[in-house]
């Protein structure tokens, strides 16, 4: 059962990590206020066992959703962290976004399905050497659009239907998703740094979105409980 999967979390661990890092005194949002245990170097320091706290409940979800064989978007835009977070959600055999959000990928997802259709059938005709008997020019200016639908679709082209849940790594970064998923009332499990409104998620990860320590933490743990839940 998904709330027998094993949850081990050390506030020790998520310090290493610098999970407990947010962001300037100045920028932080009221709602976060309950999250923050102090100030260090004018920086806000996160209360660690509200975030083990927080996490553990988002995992048991987590863990809760793979257990009904449901589906997570993983969606992690910013630079430093689309590696991990490509890699995670393909090791965890779960669609992901790490390049810019589509408007509309979830609002108005029977449009970007067409597109991530012809995306498929572009690859199959690729492979197959279908695009063999055009001239080199075309088959050049293909391979440019192969590439550029690639990019917006990788991560999606074997998602038929509108997720259960996202996963974003930055709320903030991502907000429109965070927006999208609600209109469709789709569940949103956020990491949410001292700069960001907690209440777009409906499980919050109080946690450092910007350094790649904190993020690869995180998506080892969520990795651990689905993989574990399987």
């Amino acid at each position: 059962m998904a709330n027998d999967v094993k949850i081990n979390l050390s506030v020790e661990e998520m310090a290493k990590a610098g999970v407990n890092f947010g962001h300037t005194v100045s920028r932080l949002h009221p709602k976060m206020k309950q999250y923050v245990a102090g100030i260090k170097n004018n920086v806000h320091i996160i209360d660690l066992e509200k975030t083990a706290k927080e996490f553990e409940n988002a995992l048991k979800f987590i863990s809760s959703l793979i257990d009904e064989g449901k589906t997570i978007l993983f969606v992690g835009t910013k630079i430093q962290i689309k590696e991990y977070v490509k890699t995670t959600a393909e090791s965890c055999n779960m669609p992901f976004v790490v390049e810019r959000w589509l408007g509309g990928t979830l609002t108005n997802f029977e449009t970007i399905s067409k597109r991530v259709k012809y995306f498929r059938d572009f690859e199959i005709k690729k492979a197959t050497g279908d695009l063999d008997k055009y001239t080199k020019k075309e088959r050049l200016l293909f391979d440019k659009e192969l590439v550029i639908l690639k990019n917006k679709f990788e991560g999606i082209k074997n998602l038929t239907k509108l997720p259960d849940a996202v996963l974003i790594l930055d709320l903030k970064k991502d907000i429109t998703c965070a927006k999208e998923a609600r209109k469709k009332g789709i569940k949103v499990i956020g990491v949410v740094d001292t700069n960001t409104d907690p209440t777009l998620a409906d499980y919050i990860v109080p946690a450092n979105d910007d350094a790649i320590s904190s993020i690869k933490y995180l998506l080892e743990k969520i990795q651990e409980v689905i993989q574990g839940a399987k």
